[in-house]
């Protein structure tokens, strides 16, 4: 049988979601480490993607096979958990559905505080310049809803066939004062690209790069002069949607 686990997780202590052939500390191995002492046996999981070293999740999915009905070891499973990672839910799937190559749409924010506040540490990035141009902010996030080609925003160890993702959503919005969260939607992400995007959203908005320069990057694909990418403890992959998730949405 196949089962989809729904989690969420602090990424601050973790290298990211992939396991690692040098042993440090990722979520998958925490997972799968876990999933081992129930099961009694080793088990692996797949996830529905990368994330980078000390980015967060809110709402992430990953699946596993297992013989038995694993529903009510929900409990057990967050017992043996450490504090920085909890399953929501783990749901029985079709036998040959998948977290990563299933998944229609991936949404990421990232959150800044202009103001220093140690109760934001690790959450949000203390962003020490004032959003003195907001206009422009939004101007440079709606610019890459005109394109499909993501090669300027890509880091460049990177194994995928091709750069093109379809963006459903960009934007900036002011939560409270002095606070600000970046949202993006799309069918897929390369390595790195939300944190070059809004990178690239700040360097525009201070004048460091213009608008121009990001069309002209972006119509020959190649990277901006100036590029930035952003500290990963303000971004959080916030919510995965799946074709099943829609049908049952629609009863």
């Amino acid at each position: 049988m196949r089962f989809f686990g729904e989690i969420s997780f602090h990424g601050a202590c973790y290298y990211g979601w992939q396991s690692q052939k040098s042993g440090v500390p990722t979520v998958q191995a925490t997972l799968e480490n876990a999933l081992t002492t129930i099961m009694r046996k080793q088990v692996s999981i797949t996830g529905c993607g990368r994330t980078d070293t000390g980015v967060h999740a809110r709402n992430y999915y990953f699946h596993f096979d297992a013989d038995i009905d694993f529903t009510p070891f929900l409990y057990k499973l967050n017992s043996i958990l450490p504090s920085d990672i909890v399953v929501h839910a783990v749901l029985q799937v079709h036998p040959e559905a998948h977290a990563r190559f299933d998944a229609i749409s991936r949404t990421y924010e990232y959150n800044l505080h202009e103001i220093k506040d140690p109760f934001l540490n690790g959450l949000s990035y203390y962003y020490r310049w004032k959003m003195v141009n907001p206009e422009l902010l939004q101007h440079a996030a709606s610019l890459i809803l005109e394109y499909e080609d993501f090669t300027s925003f890509c880091k460049s160890r990177t194994d995928v066939q091709h750069k093109k993702c379809q963006i459903k959503e960009s934007y900036w919005e002011k939560t409270t004062e002095g606070i600000w969260k970046y949202t993006i939607s799309s069918n897929r992400f390369l390595r790195g690209m939300v944190r070059l995007i809004v990178g690239m959203c700040l360097q525009v908005q201070r004048g460091k790069v213009s608008l121009d320069e990001v069309k002209w990057a972006m119509d020959h694909q190649t990277l901006l002069s100036r590029g930035w990418s952003v500290p990963p403890e303000g971004l959080y992959l916030t919510d995965i949607k799946y074709l099943w998730m829609k049908k049952n949405d629609d009863h």
